[in-house]
């Protein structure tokens, strides 16, 4: 993939325009807005990186993204150069990682900008009218190929990557890192015509970006408060908080809303017999199976231990039991590739799952009701053979 994107820039090159004496005035510019970003916010950075299981946006897209649609290609690549080789004294990533990511900024830069001078311009000074909006939707155009080669070109790495089944939000990433890049695309877009209009105006994108990038850390910091560090789904105090505002609206709507618990049949087994490093890599598997076989307004949390809750709106008894029912052959199918005691590879597969339904109101009118009756459910499932899914009685809640 590296070398079809250097054969990518080979080619951009040679059919590229000689940058003018105003291209590099608007270099300088740029390239000094984003020393300014980078330097201000290297310890916000670091700390987010340490943070981030996955990938990291790092908001230089408000300076890549208006070099791909107002420079020729060379300047791009020479200003995504800079900015990569100083991230690189800053983070101090593998080498590898720092090589794939920096070809991945230049070819979302690159693809942009041949998009947008193939659609749009263009004398920005001098627009108006009509050929404004046609100018505005080249631009936006741009800034969705700009993001949509880093979520493949990235993505496809790391289905590649992946140890186990790669899933969806692995691959394209979850919702909030696509909307903080798409957010960063459009600052980037504010900068290309401030840049071109009046370029002084420009340092206030360094002082927004410095902001900017202060409040992803703050909704990180607020986001790794509700959430499992070992698994990626909520934790129980992320998931009470969701459960009761979503209970409360079922009440006001009198909506059926059913509550799955999830327990990992023999778990003990598996750290005993591959080590806890293994049962990690399992939990963080069936985290991921779940949010795959769940949508995206259910709330799935991890209750402790190796046992998983998943709250469902809007969904009745029958509905429900056949959700339990998905996650159980989901759970069941997975092949976990992880390491034994001694550190050799192998393969943790056929795990078997209990899954306890209850359903509000039917088995309980709260949620800690809905958790008993869960539980209850759990335990019947266990007691007679595991590996199956049972619904709460009656009587089965907490009084």
């Amino acid at each position: 993939m590296e070398l079809l994107a250097v054969a990518v820039f080979a080619v951009a090159i040679a059919h590229s325009e000689v940058p003018s004496v105003g291209d590099w005035i608007r270099f300088a510019i740029l390239a000094a807005g984003a020393t300014v970003h980078i330097q201000l916010t290297q310890r916000q950075e670091e700390r987010r990186r340490n943070r981030t299981r996955t990938v990291l946006i790092d908001l230089t897209a408000v300076w890549t993204f208006p070099a791909a649609v107002i420079f020729p290609v060379p300047l791009t690549l020479l200003l995504v150069a800079l900015i990569r080789l100083q991230h690189w004294f800053i983070a101090r990533r593998p080498a590898h990682n720092f090589v794939f990511s920096s070809i991945a900024h230049g070819l979302s830069g690159t693809l942009a900008q041949l998009t947008f001078v193939s659609l749009a311009p263009y004398n920005w000074g001098s627009l108006g009218g009509l050929d404004s909006l046609h100018d505005f939707g080249g631009l936006v155009l741009a800034g969705l190929v700009f993001e949509a080669v880093q979520i493949l070109y990235v993505g496809s790495i790391l289905a590649l990557s992946s140890s186990s089944r790669p899933t969806v939000g692995k691959v394209l990433g979850n919702k909030a890192d696509n909307l903080l890049e798409a957010i960063t695309i459009g600052l980037g877009a504010v900068t290309a015509v401030l840049l071109v209009i009046m370029p002084p105006a420009v340092a206030i994108m360094a002082v927004v970006t410095v902001v900017f990038n202060r409040l992803a850390e703050l909704d990180q910091l607020q986001d790794d408060v509700r959430t499992d560090s070992k698994t990626g789904a909520l934790n129980m105090r992320g998931w009470n908080e969701l459960a009761e505002r979503g209970l409360e609206r079922a009440r006001k709507s009198e909506d059926d809303i059913a509550l799955l618990m999830i327990d990992l049949d023999h778990f003990k087994w598996i750290n005993d017999s591959f080590g806890h490093p293994a049962g990690d890599d399992v939990l963080q598997a069936v985290a991921e199976a779940l949010r795959e076989v769940t949508r995206p307004s259910d709330v799935v949390g991890r209750f402790g231990g190796e046992e998983f809750l998943i709250l469902l709106p809007d969904m009745d008894e029958r509905a429900a039991l056949q959700a339990a029912e998905r996650v159980r052959r989901a759970i069941a199918d997975l092949r976990i590739v992880t390491t034994d005691k001694r550190g050799s590879q192998t393969t943790i597969n056929r795990r078997t799952t209990s899954v306890g339904v209850a359903i509000f109101p039917q088995h309980a009118d709260s949620l800690e009701g809905l958790m008993h009756a869960a539980d209850a459910a759990v335990y019947e499932a266990k007691e007679a053979g595991r590996n199956q899914v049972r619904i709460a009685t009656r009587n089965s809640h907490a009084p």
